[in-house]
C-alpha cells in the first residue's frame, strides 16, 4: 500500500517524516492554502525564486540533486500556470504533480510534454477529483488515460486537508482503468476501516490534517504507530 503523507513544510519536520516508512510526501503550492509552502526570493528580476534547498545548493556551489529519493516528492497545484508548477519541479525536484484544479486534458498533456525528459524524466501527474456524491466520482472519465493517478478527497473549500471523510462506498461507482489514492480525513482511528475497504485500484492513501499538531507540522510518533498498525509490523 503507497503511504502519501501531504501538507509538509518544515525542514526537520520533513526529515523526520521521510525516515518513516512511507512512499510520497506531498508539498502545497497554493497560495490559499495554510499548508503553503513558499519560494525564496531570487531578486533578479526575471530569474526564477529558489526553494530552500536548491538556494543552499547554489550558495554552496553544490547543484547535484538527489533523483533517487524516498519518499518521491508531490507537488500539489490548483489551476496555476505552467510555468509556475515547471518552476517547482525544477526547484523541488518533484516527481509527481497533483491537479486539484479544473485543469484541462490539454494542459495536462502539454505540461507533461514540456517536463518529460527534459526537466524531469518520467514525471507522474496525479488527479484529484473531490467526492460528495456518486456523480462527482463520474469526473474521471475526462481524465482516463491522461494521469498516472487519481485521488479521491473530500469536496470542501480548501485544498486537502479537510479533516472529513466522504461515503467511501460511493467508490463502487469507479470503473476506470486507472489506480487511485484514497484521501478524505483519514486519521489514526481509520487502520480498520482502510483494512477493512476493498477496491480492485486501489493502490494506497493521503493522509495529512489528523496528524497534524498544528497546519504542515506532523506527529511524527503518531504517524509511526499508525503505519506501522496500518502494515501489520
Amino acid at each position: 500500500m503507497i503511504i502519501k503523507v501531504c501538507g509538509m513544510r518544515n525542514a526537520d519536520n520533513i526529515r523526520q517524516v521521510s525516515e518513516l516508512d512511507i512512499d510520497l510526501i506531498g508539498f502545497i503550492f497554493w497560495q490559499k492554502s495554510s499548508r503553503y509552502v513558499r519560494m525564496i526570493s531570487s531578486k533578479a528580476g526575471v530569474l526564477p525564486d529558489y526553494s530552500t534547498e536548491r538556494y543552499r545548493q547554489l550558495s554552496e556551489g553544490n547543484l547535484v540533486v538527489a533523483t533517487e529519493n524516498k519518499p518521491k516528492r508531490v507537488g500539489i497545484f490548483v489551476d496555476d500556470m505552467p510555468q509556475n508548477i515547471v518552476t517547482r519541479i525544477y526547484n523541488y525536484n518533484l516527481d509527481y504533480v497533483q491537479l486539484h484544479g479544473n485543469e484541462s486534458v490539454v494542459m495536462i498533456d502539454n505540461l507533461v510534454k514540456t517536463i518529460d525528459p527534459d526537466i524531469h524524466k518520467n514525471i507522474k501527474i496525479i488527479k484529484a477529483l473531490s467526492i460528495n456524491t456518486p456523480d462527482d466520482i463520474d469526473r474521471y472519465k475526462e481524465y482516463e488515460g491522461h494521469v498516472d493517478l487519481f485521488l479521491f478527497d473530500t469536496k470542501c473549500d480548501t485544498v486537502g486537508g479537510g479533516g472529513k471523510h466522504f461515503d467511501w462506498s460511493m467508490l463502487e461507482r469507479y470503473d476506470g482503468e486507472t489506480p487511485f489514492l484514497l484521501s478524505g480525513g483519514i486519521g489514526p482511528e481509520d487502520v480498520e476501516q482502510i483494512k477493512n475497504f476493498h477496491h480492485p485500484k486501489c493502490v494506497g492513501i493521503d493522509i495529512n490534517s489528523r496528524f497534524e499538531t498544528e497546519p504542515a507540522m506532523k506527529d511524527v510518533d503518531l504517524l509511526r504507530t499508525f503505519i506501522s498498525q496500518l502494515k501489520g509490523v
